[in-house]
């Protein structure tokens, strides 16, 4: 059975075991067995993109068995929520495949996952199937630019679970920037969202001469500019969704008399926001908010048309822990890193606080008696660094990325200097070559809160 030893313990979760140690541990055994097997991973979509995973796994036999069944469902659950796709075909491995089937079908632990990469998500039923390697063929999708043009009257908003931010610039210069409170989780009413959205983007345009374009950020998946998933409509029937969500954001454009209005996943926006803000590329975007949101722009500036959903995504390898309320899947990265995360610490650091209160307000409670040197409220940033440091030696195993720039309300202040530097001690102490080649990026606390906002306001392009 594969074991492992942190050099680093969160002090509030000290049984916590990182995804990239464990990892490495299995791939050090496959390595050293002569036996071992390659084995090659396609994720495909239904429009003929495919992107191929390459790793090795131990020979089968009763002792690896579990191991390599973990290490399979684990690396493919990261892939199907880091580049999205309906399908999963896997060469060389027909004993991992059939359990895997078993697994992620519509009534086995996976379910949600079966689901949503199916039928919600890619309008087609998800499969897990045997595959020859000469069948895998990498296909991917037309490349695309980061950041878009500056040039212009532009509005840009943001929304999120607990806030909907709004910004306006005129040339690339904010000249107007805002954050307003609102509920939209258990809105049963798409009128409340829709009105929420009008308002704020009212409210910014007054700083404007007039308005030249519009670009939206939100949690979810969007395609076309039509939101298919998202927590921000789980309060929404299914009916409603379908006729008053999905069409929501091109009736906003036509109010606005057709002028450009491009909407993307917060996490694209995320990596725009990072890329603007130290001006290069190979950016991994991470925004630790009322959810886990993630974005990137590779080596070359382009944006790779992966979901990068890492909320969903597994970085702790323990079983019935941090169990995501959505998915039902334990140990994934919006339970360590976002207000849900400060949530699920706080009965642990000792802090009493009402249980009334929402996540925002026991953020909020965190963030003054830290600010204040509270040893309790410290000691649960320290926890999210010493797992985010380990979590992001995992993300590199497939994120090619020189910069790691860290946004949201959950890195504000002290807390989040807290963070970077628990993270930066873990991966000098584990991961010293790793630490090497990446730069953390922090920008201004203005930045943090709003730069989703003003990234997005980039998206629309003017001729």
């Amino acid at each position: 059975m594969i074991q492992t030893t942190p050099l680093c313990k969160p002090p509030l979760d000290p049984e916590f075991i990182p995804a990239a140690l464990w990892n490495r541990e299995y791939r050090k055994a496959a390595a050293s067995t002569p036996a071992s097997r390659k084995v090659s991973i396609a994720v495909d979509r239904p429009e003929g993109t495919s992107w191929i995973y390459e790793t090795s796994l131990l020979p089968t036999s009763d002792e690896s068995a579990a191991d390599t069944l973990k290490y399979c469902e684990r690396i493919v659950k990261f892939l199907l929520w880091a580049w999205g796709g309906s399908s999963v075909r896997i060469s060389n491995a027909p004993d991992v495949v059939e359990q895997l089937q078993a697994i992620y079908s519509a009534d086995g632990a996976r379910a949600f996952d079966h689901g949503f990469m199916g039928t919600t998500c890619f309008d087609k039923a998800f499969s897990i199937t045997n595959a020859d390697e000469a069948d895998l063929t990498e296909t991917l999708p037309p490349a695309t630019g980061g950041v878009g043009s500056l040039k212009g009257n532009r509005l840009g908003f943001d929304l999120g679970g607990s806030d909907r931010k709004c910004a306006a610039m005129i040339d690339g210069k904010v000249v107007f920037s805002e954050e307003i409170k609102w509920s939209p989780y258990f809105e049963s009413d798409p009128a409340y969202h829709r009105a929420g959205i009008e308002d704020s983007l009212k409210r910014a345009a007054a700083h404007l001469p007039s308005v030249d374009a519009i670009g939206g950020s939100a949690a979810g998946i969007y395609i076309n500019n039509e939101p298919r998933v998202g927590s921000l409509y789980r309060g929404i029937s299914p009916e409603d969704f379908q006729k008053s969500i999905r069409p929501l954001f091109h009736e906003l454009k036509s109010e606005w008399n057709d002028i450009p209005f491009e909407l993307a996943n917060d996490g694209d926006v995320t990596a725009m926001a990072g890329a603007m803000a130290i001006n290069d590329n190979a950016v991994l975007g991470i925004s630790m908010g009322t959810s886990l949101a993630a974005g990137y722009i590779n080596t070359s500036g382009s944006v790779t048309g992966w979901i990068n959903e890492l909320a969903f995504v597994p970085v702790d390898y323990r079983q019935g822990v941090a169990t995501d309320e959505w998915s039902g899947d334990d140990g994934c990265g919006v339970q360590y890193f976002s207000q849900q995360g400060v949530g699920r610490l706080l009965p642990l650091s000792g802090i009493e606080v009402s249980q009334d209160l929402g996540l925002p307000e026991k953020l909020e409670a965190v963030q003054e008696l830290v600010a204040q040197g509270d040893e309790r409220a410290e000691a649960i940033y320290q926890t999210i660094g010493i797992c985010f440091g380990y979590t992001i030696a995992h993300f590199s195993e497939f994120y090619e990325f020189r910069h790691l720039l860290l946004l949201g309300r959950v890195s504000s202040g002290k807390g989040g200097d807290i963070i970077m530097a628990e993270a930066r001690r873990v991966l000098d102490l584990e991961f010293p070559e790793l630490s090497k080649t990446i730069a953390f990026q922090t920008p201004d606390e203005k930045t943090k809160r709003h730069g989703q906002a003003i990234a997005a306001a980039t998206l629309p392009k003017l001729d």
